[in-house]
């Protein structure tokens, strides 16, 4: 007898069952369970009691979806305002719009200083005359290309394409570190 017609019913009344208090459609239950038991076949193969390792399998699916949903904060209420009942308004100085969560301009401030410590350490371990070229365009001295080119000792004209290459490079590098979250969840 095949397990995915035997289990099929019986899973889809256990998540219809999970899902409302989960907080989840109960068809995306469903794939989080099927998911869970093509692991497990692949690595020890079909339970011995499959109705009772499905429902186990439910509560459990359902259960870490709980979890994710009190961790993650959606992206839309993220900037809303604080609500009302003692806690203080959101800040809304000069950095407001990119420290949404800063109640404060000192903490905005800290953050900006923070992010341009974390872009120049990026920028120190790019390959070649990169970190070089992007220190001389961080400058707070802002020299012209010309100026560059002579310090780095390469045409004004390759400035350009050599830039974009360096940045390319820089925004793999970046996007590579940022989408990767450890293994606890949290983004390193």
């Amino acid at each position: 007898m095949n397990i995915l017609k035997e289990l099929s019913p019986l899973l889809a009344a256990e998540a219809r069952a999970e899902a409302h208090a989960a907080g989840i459609e109960a068809a995306d239950l469903e794939q989080g369970v099927w998911l869970r038991l093509l692991e497990r076949t692949r690595r020890t193969g079909p339970p011995a009691e499959p109705a009772a390792w499905l429902r186990t399998a439910v509560r459990t699916e359902a259960r870490d979806a709980r979890r994710r949903a009190r961790r993650e904060v959606p992206y839309d209420q993220a900037g809303a305002p604080a609500a009302a009942g003692g806690c203080p308004e959101p800040y809304a100085g000069p950095y407001a719009g990119r420290y949404a969560g800063a109640e404060s301009e000192v903490e905005s401030q800290v953050l900006a200083a923070e992010e341009r410590r974390a872009l120049r350490a990026a920028v120190r371990r790019l390959p070649g005359r990169c970190p070089r070229l992007l220190g001389a365009l961080l400058s707070k001295t802002d020299p012209t290309y010309r100026e560059i080119a002579g310090e780095l000792g390469i045409s004004q004209g390759s400035l350009g394409p050599v830039r974009s290459r360096c940045l390319g490079c820089l925004r793999r590098m970046l996007t590579a570190e940022i989408a990767a979250p450890d293994p606890w969840g949290r983004e390193r």
